[in-house]
């Protein structure tokens, strides 16, 4: 990066604590004030600096335009795929990603199980939304009282014997997963199937969707599945890092 680049870049994460004076940029930069002058400028003519009445300068709103259409224009399964498909390699297990839209939890990408023996999901499908591990994960994210009146408004179908019966049962759970940071599904769906899954969170640390590992236990055991947990969230983590910006995107040798 050129010394010019850097310095204006520079100047961006000093704004963000608070308007500064010219005086306090250069200070900052450690450069004469002419030059500190040059690149405010450059960066107020790009709409990304903004000069104050008072003299003093503070962040712009294109730089809050910019930041708003980047984070529209992300796409979380684009970012998500190749950690799916690593942790995917790594344990051999169905690997989903999911996301909460209009009052339901969806299936937006899949990995398929590499064991002849698969549980049935498929992308787009709403998942049992009362006992999926992914779904828990997201609606525990939701503030308290947006997450008490869903969980009313839910029906409570008694898949198995280790369904979830009702909402203050769903409520209590969804409570735990806030609190401990991750979900299970054993066998509440489908007594033969055991889900693990972590949160993917956004810059805010918001959840914006969640990635599950399952298997059914005649491949292995729930206690075993659970084993996998801490493979899951940190790739899950991985994937939160990416999208939230936190962690640059690696590049491949051809980039």
């Amino acid at each position: 990066m050129s010394q010019t680049v850097d310095r204006a870049l520079s100047i961006l994460p000093l704004l963000a604590e608070g308007p500064a004076d010219l005086g306090q940029v250069a200070d900052r930069l450690g450069v004469h004030k002419s030059t500190a002058l040059r690149l405010l400028r450059t960066l107020h003519e790009h709409g990304l600096v903004y000069r104050q009445s008072d003299q003093r300068y503070r962040l712009g709103a294109r730089l809050f335009a910019l930041a708003q259409e980047a984070m529209e224009n992300l796409d979380v399964r684009e970012i998500a795929h190749p950690h799916l498909v690593r942790l995917n390699e790594t344990c051999g297990h169905t690997v989903h990603l999911a996301v909460h839209e209009e009052g339901e939890v969806l299936y937006i990408d899949k990995v398929e199980s590499r064991y002849p023996v698969r549980m049935y999901s498929r992308i787009g499908r709403p998942v049992a939304i009362t006992v999926a591990a992914v779904a828990k994960l997201l609606l525990a994210d939701l503030p308290e009282p947006e997450r008490r009146a869903v969980a009313e408004k839910l029906d409570y179908p008694l898949y198995t014997a280790r369904s979830t019966p009702n909402a203050p049962a769903f409520l209590r759970e969804l409570e735990k997963v806030r609190e401990q940071g991750w979900a299970t599904d054993l066998g509440g769906h489908e007594e033969s199937i055991n889900c693990v899954a972590a949160p993917v969170r956004g810059a805010d640390g918001r959840v914006v969707a969640a990635m599950s590992v399952s298997a059914p236990n005649v491949v292995v055991t729930a206690d075993e599945l659970l084993t996998l947990l801490p493979l899951v969230r940190r790739a899950a983590d991985a994937v939160s890092g990416e999208y939230s910006g936190r962690n640059p995107i690696p590049h491949t040798a051809k980039e």
